[in-house]
């Protein structure tokens, strides 16, 4: 599992103000990663930001960017997002024709590697490829819209990435995306998740700062 000194909170600006995102990614620099999710309207049925948008956060942001690609034809469009300054850059499972490579690419850059699957995905088939990767997100909603419920089933695969992280070894993060907050950010670390996206949970808290510092002592907490 994560230990306390390895928790990263990652705000999802989804949540935040699009008309203020400067002013926005203030609120949240006590965080350890800005999570910026880019959506195509054909991967999920949502239209967000793109590759300009992101460049231009990444000049501004005080942390760094992490992004969430759900678009499709990431192998073409991905590299892109890490040659703007991504820190990471984090592709679907679903949308990838040869994600090794891709990953492959990506690390090229400087960027971490990211691959996610969505809920009803199984892991399987990626765990004897996680040499190839520096971060595997596993979605706890479908993606596509901020502030769904979280769904508990995916515990499970949480904690069987966690296993497979741990007897691979490397440095790779596990990280959670959807429904997180200060009801579900325990159980997500303790079934081994050490990355944690929360929007609504921050942005629609009366204080950004306050409520990232709840995330991380729950998350501290209930890590080992």
């Amino acid at each position: 599992m994560a230990t306390g000194s390895s928790i990263r909170i990652a705000p999802s600006i989804l949540s935040a103000d699009f008309a203020n995102l400067e002013a926005e990614l203030a609120k949240i620099a006590d965080a350890d990663l800005a999570h910026v999710d880019v959506m195509d309207n054909h991967f999920v049925p949502n239209l967000t930001l793109g590759l300009p948008v992101v460049e231009r956060l990444v000049q501004t942001s005080p942390l760094p960017i992490d992004a969430h690609l759900m678009i499709e034809d990431p192998d073409r469009w991905a590299p892109g997002y890490a040659e703007a300054g991504a820190a990471s850059v984090t592709f679907h499972a679903e949308a990838a024709m040869a994600p090794v490579r891709l990953a492959r690419e990506l690390r090229k850059t400087g960027a971490r590697a990211g691959l996610a699957v969505r809920p009803a995905t199984p892991l399987e088939p990626f765990l004897s490829m996680l040499g190839e990767f520096d971060l595997l997100l596993v979605m706890t909603v479908e993606p596509g819209f901020g502030g769904q419920a979280f769904l508990e089933a995916c515990l499970a695969k949480v904690r069987t990435a966690r296993a497979a992280i741990s007897a691979a070894g490397g440095d790779v993060w596990l990280q959670v995306d959807g429904g997180v907050s200060a009801d579900t950010i325990a159980a997500c670390a303790e079934a081994g998740a050490d990355t944690f996206v929360a929007g609504s949970a921050v942005y629609g808290a009366g204080n950004a700062a306050d409520s990232i510092a709840t995330l991380r002592k729950l998350a501290a907490e209930h890590s080992c």
